[in-house]
């Protein structure tokens, strides 16, 4: 590969880079053929992309960005998982990935600015997906509001009854 091709591919990086603020890296050594071509399909399907790239590459492109604290784990076969808009369906997709197959390994992560290992990626894998966190956050969010028009509405509800009452005793008296 001459210097020109070496420095687009560095340039594409870092631009596809600067859109992601975190990162897998994994070993894919004994991956077979069909394995890769599935985790690929799986990849794209969530909207993730994974590429293969040289370790010399990937520490230039990682040059002046958070992602060079995992420079010390681009040795031997190393590919990169990234997904700027899932991170945690990502962890999953390559935890799960993973665990099915041995010959693929995850090396390291860089998730919003910090390195993660294995535990970190499994702890992410953990979490529920993005509409559930969502869905339940603006859950609490509307919990107190709720509570509060629910007593408001008890006590209108609750001096209509009063007055009907006194009215009903007014009747009886006379």
């Amino acid at each position: 590969m001459d210097k020109q091709s070496k420095r687009e591919i560095v340039d594409q990086l870092r631009d596809d880079l600067k859109e992601v603020s975190s990162i897998f890296l994994v070993n894919f050594k004994g991956l077979t053929v069909e394995k890769d071509t599935q985790l690929r399909r799986k990849m794209r399907e969530n909207g993730a992309r994974y590429v293969v790239v040289k370790n010399t590459l990937l520490k230039l492109a990682f040059t002046d960005t958070d992602f060079a604290q995992v420079n010390d784990q681009l040795v031997g076969n190393t590919a990169l998982a990234y997904n700027p808009e899932d991170v945690v369906g990502l962890a999953k997709l390559v935890n799960e990935f993973a665990d099915e197959n041995d010959a693929f390994q995850f090396k390291a992560g860089v998730v919003e600015g910090k390195a993660i290992d294995l535990n970190g990626l499994e702890t992410l894998a953990k979490l529920p997906p993005k509409e559930v966190l969502v869905s339940k956050m603006m859950y609490m969010m509307n919990y107190p509001v709720q509570g509060l028009v629910t007593a408001l509405s008890g006590v209108s509800r609750n001096l209509v009854v009063v007055l009907d009452q006194i009215k009903q005793k007014k009747d009886q008296e006379g």
